[in-house]
């Protein structure tokens, strides 16, 4: 395939200028003269310099990578079918829709850009977080850097022990037989070759209590409506977590709010003000 870089062009010029600043969590201001985003605007969303961004709508510069395309159609907050005409328009075939993706939904985008005082991340179906906010870095640490099975928050569960200690001691043995129990879940949904199999593979042979909760074959057991969260800086949090899940990538935006006056709301007020910190 070849690179349409008339057509690219031109195509990211509308998407740009249709974006508005409150589409994507950011101030107006009082002297924007442009219509719709800024180019270092959408740079700093596509996670890219301002320069490269620019010249892709100039009709310069190399071809952009499959990766490259991915965070622009991201930052752009494009429908599955602008991400797939972007790829096609890049010289690309477009990735394979469907369940196991990191394409995040522009609705659940849009929802997630609203919430920068809160404690809220995106996740896949295993645990991978796609997107947190600020003060969900604060709460549990930056965990959107894993690569390989480590993405996934039910496997560190199981290989890291530096991914218990934000939980209290007592909720392990209920957390170890939910994360064993949603696995299974999803790797009879998705069937024997998925990644979810692949992860009970890998957890089978490296985690003694993995293959002994795994072993008890129990399905159905569901988060708590309230998460108890031990911070190493305010101490205890209880916190509910409201869920909203995309059907279409199975993603699902968590959002961990708690009681207005409780001594957890305090805390969180108090973390707001720490700001995050390194996992």
């Amino acid at each position: 395939m070849v690179i349409d870089r008339a057509g690219l062009a031109e195509f990211l010029r509308s998407r740009r200028r249709a974006l508005q600043p409150e589409d994507v969590g950011l101030p107006r201001g009082q002297r924007r003269r442009t219509d719709g985003l800024r180019r270092e605007e959408v740079a700093v969303l596509c996670h890219m310099s301002t320069d490269y961004y620019a010249r892709l709508e100039r009709e310069r510069g190399p071809r952009p990578s499959e990766q490259m395309i991915t965070s622009i159609a991201q930052g752009l907050r494009l429908s599955l079918d602008e991400r797939d005409h972007l790829f096609r328009l890049a010289g690309h075939n477009p990735p394979t829709r469907g369940a196991g993706l990191d394409y995040v939904s522009p609705g659940m985008l849009r929802i997630f850009d609203r919430l920068q005082d809160t404690p809220a991340e995106i996740v896949t179906e295993l645990g991978e977080t796609l997107r947190q906010t600020e003060l969900g870095v604060a709460l549990t640490g930056d965990t959107t850097g894993f690569s390989g099975p480590e993405r996934s928050s039910g496997f560190r569960w199981f290989t890291d022990p530096a991914a218990r200690r934000i939980y209290a001691p007592e909720d392990h043995a209920f957390l170890s037989r939910m994360f064993a129990s949603g696995l299974r879940q999803i790797a009879t949904l998705r069937g024997p070759g998925s990644r979810a199999a692949h992860l009970a593979d890998l957890l089978l042979a490296r985690s003694e209590e993995f293959r002994t909760v795994w072993n008890e074959h129990e399905i159905g057991i569901t988060p708590e409506e309230t998460k108890r969260f031990v911070h190493p800086e305010v101490g205890t949090l209880d916190l509910a977590c409201q869920r909203l899940v995309d059907p279409v990538e199975a993603h699902s935006l968590l959002v961990y709010t708690a009681v207005p006056g409780s001594e957890s709301y305090e805390k969180l007020q108090l973390l707001s003000v720490i700001g995050p910190r390194l996992h």
